[in-house]
């Protein structure tokens, strides 16, 4: 059996991975980073927020992402009903980015992996870890490659950001549930040859079919657009047939798409994910951190995804960095209190998504500026700005304002 010894070994060879390995081997230490798959590989995720752009451009990705032409996105626009609701980030609260990019998730992570690498961060694709002993901090993880064999690794601190894979949550019995219900969503990518017919490309469009089923269209740069339909498991058990007449059913049943989407050509056939949501007691042990979904990932809807796996990885790698170094790092208070506040503020808001709350203050009439302007900020991922009342307060503030709104519009429709 071979030994490879490393400062560093980071697990997932994803955007949380590749921030992370990036931000440490700048700093001098020598990093690996194994990654179970062949890239490039499908993932869903594909619209970024402004927030995840200062975590590229701290590990250095910005001029090869932008090398690939991705579709630059502004905002984001909700839809029910007729109606819309436009966010331009160019108008958040706090100051910041104000555009970022609607990726193939396939090309912008492959991207990053091979930028990193040119950086001189080896990555060990199609391996996979099998087993993990720490000694302390010191570890020793076995891994096996896709020829069967079995090697190890020695590292003085481990990064975990395997994404969906958990891998050293499932290995040390860390995962529980989230308090989030089950959802599924159903997907493909389109070729999108009646883009003209709705409007221009540079954000996302999300729709409300019905209370808590709702819809992601996001154009790519390509005439490809990436379609999917998200709810509880029971909206979709009424469906029948192929996943592709399954799919075409759907389109047909909401107004704003059929005839966007009629008969296009769907790229490959529409897939299932479902049970997405899941969390962990502890983001950190001695000899390790996790970053990115392996924290927890909580629902598609405001495209938290990417946002936490970067910045989680960008402050955790800075960590992992200091201790290299020699300084006591307080794990709890420089990094799980940090990321807990952006996981919990973005967990208020999918929950009022779901709840309808959110469709009261997105589609109400005369609404006020500068409180869109700071909800516009949370969708751009500045969500550890506490300067912001609807970061700061997010658990009441939304419910607060919707009933305003509720009341206003009540009082306004009884008078004579």
């Amino acid at each position: 059996m071979t030994t490879q010894t490393t400062d560093v070994l980071v697990i997932g060879a994803g955007p949380a991975g590749t921030v992370a390995a990036s931000i440490v081997n700048k700093a001098g230490y020598k990093v690996r980073i194994v990654e179970k798959m062949k890239f490039p590989r499908f993932v869903i995720g594909e619209s970024l927020l402004p927030r995840c752009m200062e975590a590229l451009e701290e590990a250095g990705f910005l001029d090869a992402v932008k090398e690939k032409k991705f579709q630059e996105k502004g905002g984001a626009k909700f839809v029910k009903n007729g109606k819309t609701c436009d966010y331009q980030f160019a108008d958040q609260f706090t100051k910041g980015w104000e555009w970022t990019w609607q990726v193939p998730r396939a090309d912008f992570d492959k991207t990053l992996a091979d930028t990193v690498e040119k950086m001189g961060v080896p990555i060990d694709y199609e391996t996979t870890v099998t087993g993990i002993r720490f000694q302390g901090s010191d570890s020793t993880t076995t891994v096996v490659d896709k020829n069967g064999e079995v090697s190890e690794i020695k590292a003085r601190f481990i990064i975990d950001g395997s994404g969906y894979g958990r891998v050293i949550p499932r290995l040390f019995n860390m995962d529980k549930p989230s308090n989030l219900p089950p959802r599924k969503a159903m997907f493909t990518h389109t070729l999108d040859l009646h883009r003209e017919l709705s409007d221009e490309p540079n954000r996302i469009t999300i729709v409300v079919h019905k209370h808590a089923v709702w819809i992601w269209i996001i154009p790519f740069s390509t005439g490809v657009t990436s379609l999917g339909f998200v709810g509880d498991p029971s909206f979709f058990a009424g469906l029948s047939g192929t996943p592709e007449e399954q799919m075409r059913s759907l389109i047909a049943s909401e107004p704003y798409l059929k005839d966007r989407f009629k008969d296009v050509e769907f790229l490959f056939e529409p897939r299932v994910l479902e049970s997405w949501s899941s969390t962990t007691d502890r983001f950190f042990g001695e000899g390790f951190v996790l970053t990115g979904n392996v924290t927890e990932f909580l629902d598609p809807v405001f495209s938290s995804g990417v946002t936490l796996a970067t910045v989680s990885s960008q402050i955790a790698g800075k960590l992992v960095v200091d201790k290299l170094k020699g300084r006591a790092v307080d794990w709890e208070n420089e990094y799980m209190k940090i990321m807990m506040q952006g996981v919990d503020t973005f967990r208020s808001y999918v929950m009022a998504w779901y709840e309808g709350t959110l469709d009261t203050i997105f589609f109400a009439n005369n609404q006020d500026l500068l409180i869109k302007s700071q909800i516009c900020s949370v969708l751009a991922g500045y969500v550890w700005d506490l300067e912001n009342p609807y970061v700061k307060n997010h658990k009441t503030g939304l419910h607060r304002l919707a009933s305003m709104i509720t009341y206003r519009d009540s009082q306004i429709s009884n008078t004579p």
